[in-house]
């Protein structure tokens, strides 16, 4: 291996592992930049857009940024009044709820829990109140104590807050600048090296498209989905459970499972009956129907491609590795190495060992 080369290798390792010591010291800030540009990303394709139709990069990005501020507050609003009207009706229809929940209890657990009347039952909610509220002072000294070791460093409070509500200002310059980084990142690469890096980052940015955009606008739509059905059907919470349903299915398969269990149960309580909680489930698996051969494969495509077996595994492992952190960008992630991975099985297949003989 010639000298130089050696020197590159030695001095990009060097420089790789204080990037890595710098991101573990400063996982806030890096927290932040990550999602100023998971939303440039998502942002970018509209101001393309408007740069196609003759509109200047700096006056659309601020046309872009206008209109995402008007569509969140919008929503922001809807959001407020549809919960708050239903957690008022929750609270109108809570004494016919405990005696719904009172009701399905089997005997065998009534007995156990020493509620075998519903005046029992009253009396042992009223202790556990009592309870909660003595309880109270202790359950507050962990949300004390946090408090005394911020405070105790406000200059580290004031920045990491500070970091979040500057959020925005990262995005306006990653959108303002993409196209120079684009083009900074390409002066690195070797001439020799640039069409087969072009390739690669087109196959990266359509896998990484496939999933964020369309997942976004497939979560969006599911959301749709499930309140209208939920809230014809006569539940509860329908829009708050269909909206959560869909905003976690950016987990794949975890929003269904959350918006099942969560409708059953409200669908139990209010109408104690076989038929509803039946009926949430239907509704659930058309909807999953619907996502699975029509919706998805019209939005998101094949562009990611992960067969739902590799998909399920990445989110286990991501899971166990980085929590729900790691969930969230486990599939992406595993898109994006399966290109890689297709690379290096063609170079594999068209290698002498392989074809030897």
């Amino acid at each position: 291996m010639p000298k130089s080369t050696k020197i590159l290798l030695g001095s990009a390792l060097l420089l790789i592992t204080i990037a890595a010591v710098i991101l573990y010291y400063s996982s806030a800030v890096f927290l932040q930049l990550c999602i100023a540009f998971a939303l440039a990303y998502i942002l970018n394709p509209a101001v393309e857009f408007l740069e196609r139709h003759g509109v200047k990069r700096l006056p659309g990005i601020l046309v872009v940024f206008c209109l995402a501020l008007v569509v969140c507050s919008l929503f922001a609003v809807f959001l407020a009044v549809s919960i708050t009207g239903e957690f008022s009706s929750i609270q109108l229809n809570l004494p016919a709820y405990v005696q719904h929940l009172y009701e399905i209890t089997p005997a065998a657990i009534k007995k156990y829990l020493g509620v075998e009347t519903s005046d029992k039952l009253a009396i042992q909610l009223n202790n556990l109140l009592q309870q909660i509220r003595a309880a109270a002072p202790d359950l507050l000294k962990p949300l004390l104590e946090f408090l005394r070791k911020a405070l105790s460093s406000t200059v580290e409070m004031v920045l990491a807050l500070l970091g979040y509500f500057i959020i925005p200002v990262y995005l306006f310059y990653l959108l303002c600048d993409l196209p120079q980084l684009k083009t900074a990142i390409e002066t690195f690469i070797p001439e020799r090296f640039r069409p087969a890096y072009a390739h690669k980052l087109a196959e990266v940015d359509a896998v990484l498209s496939g999933f964020v955009r369309g997942q976004l606008s497939v979560c969006a739509i599911l959301a749709v989905l499930y309140s209208a059905g939920l809230f014809a059907i006569g539940i509860d919470l329908a829009i708050a459970i269909g909206l959560l349903a869909g905003a976690t299915f950016i987990i794949p398969y975890v929003g269904t499972i959350i918006g099942i269990c969560l409708s059953v149960v409200m669908a139990l309580l209010k109408f104690n009956d076989v038929l509803h909680p039946l009926l949430c489930l239907g509704w659930f698996g058309f909807v999953q129907l619907l996502e699975g051969t029509i919706i998805t494969p019209k939005i998101v495509g094949d562009t990611v491609g992960l067969h739902p077996l590799v998909a399920i595994v990445a989110l286990l492992i991501g899971g166990q590795l980085f929590g729900i952190a790691g969930m969230l960008v486990a599939v992406p992630v595993t898109a994006v190495l399966q290109v890689f991975l297709r690379s290096l099985l063609a170079y594999y297949r068209e290698s002498e060992f392989y074809r030897e003989g």
